[in-house]
């Protein structure tokens, strides 16, 4: 579980790249705040060959990236 609440861009795409470079994993959950944020480390997420789905959990969003 990644938590990029409070974060600004592209602070939130830089974690979840260091992420997959770390280990590629098969499934990723991210925690985002800003509409912008869910936006980048979707199609940051897209181009490396993740699927995404988005959830609103209240104020915040809930992205599950898998391959």
């Amino acid at each position: 579980m990644i938590d990029t609440r409070g974060l600004s861009c592209p602070t939130p795409v830089v974690m979840v790249q260091k992420a997959i470079k770390d280990g590629a994993p098969a499934k990723l959950e991210v925690l985002a705040d800003a509409k912008v944020a869910v936006e980048n480390v979707t199609r940051f997420a897209r181009s490396q060959g993740y699927q995404v789905e988005v959830a609103a959990d209240g104020p915040d969003f809930k992205l599950t990236l898998t391959k």
